[in-house]
C-alpha cells in the first residue's frame, strides 16, 4: 500500500560532470568533435561496405552492423549530453529517460552479440577455411544479426519496465550524465533487490556468454596461427587479432565493471568516468581498430576516392 502512495516525477534532473561553466564549454567542444568523428567514421564504413563489392563478405557485413550500433547507442546518449553542457537546467522528461535507457541497453547488448559473431567469423575463416562458406553463410549471418537485435530489445525492455514501475517518492536528481539503470534505481524508495538481481543476471548472461565465445574463438585462432610456418603470415594474423582483442578487452572490461557488481558497491562518480569511455569514446575508435587498419578497407577507400576524383 505504501508503494502506491507516490507521484511519478514528470522529469529527471541530470547532474552531469560539473557546474563550472568554462569546463562545461570545453567538454562540449571536445565531445562534439568526438561525436562528429564517431558518426562520420562509422557512416563512412557502412557506405564503403555497401558500395564496394569486394567488401560484401560476412566479416564486413558484421562490421557495418557494428558501426550502425556504435552510431545508434552513441546517439542515444551524446546529443542530450551536449545540450546539457550548455543548458542552465539539465533536465530530461520521464519518457525521454525511459527511451534513452531502452535504446542504450538494446544497442549495447546487441553489440556484445555482434562482437561474438565477428570472433566466430574469424575463427571459421582462419581455423576452418574449407568449411567457411557453410559455417558463415548468408543465412547464418542474418540469424546472428536478428538474434542480436531481438535479445538486446528484450533484455532492455525488461529493465526499463521494471525500473519505471518503481516508486520515485524522493529526489528526481540523477547523479549521471544519462539515464542509466543503477543511478535511477538509487532514487527509488522501494526495494530494488529484484531489479539489481535481474540486471546482474541478464547482463551477466549476455556479457559473460559472448565473452566466452570470443575467448574460445581467439584461443583456437592463436593455436592455428602458431602452427603457421611463415613468419609473415603469423605476424599479419597476430596484428589483426591483437587490435581486435584490445578493443574487446576495453569494451567488456568497462561493461563488466559497470553492471556485474553488487548494487551496494556502485560509486556513481567513478561510474560516470567509466561510462564516458564505452558510450562516447569507444564508438569513435572502433572503425579505426576494426577496419581502417585493414588493407582491404584501405584499398576500397582508395578506389572509391580515385573514382570520384575521375568523375569530377
Amino acid at each position: 500500500m505504501l508503494e502506491r502512495n507516490y507521484t511519478m516525477p514528470t522529469e529527471f534532473l541530470l547532474v552531469g560532470f560539473t557546474d563550472y561553466l568554462p569546463l562545461r564549454v570545453t567538454l562540449f567542444v571536445v565531445f562534439l568533435i568526438v561525436y562528429t568523428l564517431t558518426v562520420v567514421g562509422n557512416t563512412g564504413l557502412i557506405i564503403l561496405v555497401n558500395v564496394n563489392s569486394s567488401l560484401q563478405t560476412p566479416m564486413y557485413y558484421f562490421l557495418s552492423n557494428l558501426s550502425f550500433l556504435d552510431i545508434s547507442y552513441s546517439t542515444a546518449i551524446t546529443p542530450k549530453m551536449l545540450v546539457n553542457f550548455l543548458a542552465s537546467r539539465k533536465s530530461i522528461s520521464l519518457y525521454g529517460c525511459a527511451l534513452q535507457m531502452f535504446f542504450f541497453g538494446c544497442f549495447a547488448d546487441a553489440e556484445c552479440l555482434i562482437l561474438a559473431a565477428m570472433a566466430y567469423d574469424r575463427y571459421a575463416a582462419i581455423c576452418n577455411p574449407l568449411l567457411y562458406p557453410t559455417l558463415v553463410s548468408r543465412r547464418v549471418c542474418i540469424c546472428f544479426i536478428v538474434l542480436a537485435y531481438v535479445s538486446g530489445s528484450m533484455t532492455s525492455m525488461v529493465h526499463v519496465c521494471l525500473a519505471f514501475r518503481l516508486p520515485f517518492c524522493g529526489s528526481n536528481i540523477v547523479n549521471h550524465f544519462f539515464c542509466d539503470i543503477p543511478p535511477l534505481l538509487a532514487l527509488s524508495c522501494a526495494d530494488t533487490h529484484t531489479n539489481g538481481l535481474l540486471l546482474f543476471a541478464l547482463c551477466g548472461f549476455i556479457q559473460t556468454s559472448t565473452f566466452v565465445v570470443i575467448f574460445i574463438s581467439y584461443f583456437c585462432i592463436l593455436i592455428t596461427v602458431l602452427s603457421i610456418k611463415s613468419s609473415g603470415g603469423r605476424n599479419k594474423t597476430f596484428s589483426t587479432c591483437a587490435s581486435h582483442l584490445i578493443a574487446i578487452t576495453f569494451f567488456y572490461g568497462s561493461l563488466l565493471f559497470m553492471y556485474l557488481r553488487p548494487t551496494t558497491s556502485y560509486s556513481l562518480n567513478t561510474d560516470k568516468v567509466v561510462a564516458v569511455f564505452y558510450t562516447v569514446i569507444f564508438p569513435m575508435f572502433n572503425p579505426i581498430i576494426y577496419s581502417f587498419r585493414n588493407k582491404d578497407v584501405k584499398n576500397a577507400l582508395k578506389k572509391l576516392l580515385e573514382r570520384n576524383w575521375i568523375f569530377k
